[in-house]
């Protein structure tokens, strides 16, 4: 059985390690980040409601917040928040999700807002010059989503219809291209936030059902890994070992430490000094 750090978060989302090495989460119903130091979790308010987290090189958190319907920045020294991207064409953000660095110092992430019962999700890159792309759409509810460790692959969840889809990854152009369904992954809810381990295998919580499903390079549920608790909704590795892996669960508010799996690959991080 995994180790309980808490069991007092307020559906908990994203967690992530900052260039320290400190763990973070999110709690999307109480509006916070989570730190978590040696003398305890400190939460820090969002007037939003917060879900995924990177961090870039100078140790600020890039946050997705769907009621803000933006990705947002907030600075642990200074206690700043400030807006990154809040539109596409002139339209606000649907719901921002999950987000993660990739290579050649891209931001990708997922806007899933009404998409549920219809196919308008999209998946955006916002390039190094803070210029805005869609590089896919037509999805029912994007969610999670990883680039293998190489840079040279992107999964992302599409929860609503229980399947990763994966395509190839071209870090001149900021393009997802050759996209195809992956792995259909089931349910009942659907996949959430994922990471990868070092073994080469994707590690993905599948809300609802009180498991991390490994997947193997083919495509293949190769394991299944039992959380306390019926809905997983991400995972992280933690870079110095100790915690391994850590995932959040959202139905008993929990924030798990698996001592034994990992480590993970290597994440791409990336300064956004040229944003905002």
């Amino acid at each position: 059985m995994p180790d309980v750090l808490t069991d007092t978060l307020e559906f908990g989302e994203g967690p992530a390690f900052d260039p320290e090495g400190d763990l973070w989460c999110t709690e999307v119903d109480g509006g916070r980040l989570v730190h978590r130091t040696a003398a305890g979790l400190r939460q820090h308010p969002t007037d939003g409601s917060p879900s995924a987290i990177v961090f870039d090189e100078e140790g600020r958190a890039l946050v997705c917040d769907g009621d803000q319907n933006a990705v947002r920045r907030f600075d642990p020294e200074t206690l700043d928040w400030e807006t990154v991207v809040g539109t596409r064409a002139g339209e606000p953000l649907r719901a921002p999700n999950d987000l993660v660095f990739g290579p050649s110092g891209s931001l990708v992430f997922t806007c899933p807002g009404g998409s549920r019962y219809e196919p308008i999700g999209y998946v955006c890159c916002l390039r190094p010059d803070g210029t805005l792309t869609t590089i896919g759409e037509g999805l029912y509810f994007p969610n999670g989503l990883a680039f293998d460790a190489d840079g040279d692959e992107l999964i992302v969840a599409e929860t609503v219809s229980h399947r990763l889809w994966k395509g190839t990854w071209d870090s001149e152009h900021f393009e997802w291209t050759d996209r195809e369904i992956w792995c259909e992954i089931g349910g009942p809810v659907g996949p959430d936030g994922m990471a990868f381990g070092a073994d080469g295998r994707l590690y993905v919580a599948v809300f609802g059902s009180g498991e991390i499903r490994v997947i193997g390079p083919d495509g293949t549920i190769e394991e299944r890994i039992d959380v306390p608790g019926r809905d997983p909704t991400n995972v992280a590795f933690d870079p110095a070992g100790t915690l391994g892996m850590v995932v959040t669960e959202a139905a008993e508010g929990l924030l798990l430490s698996y001592p034994g799996r990992g480590p993970g690959t290597t994440v791409f991080t990336s300064s956004s000094d040229g944003w905002v």
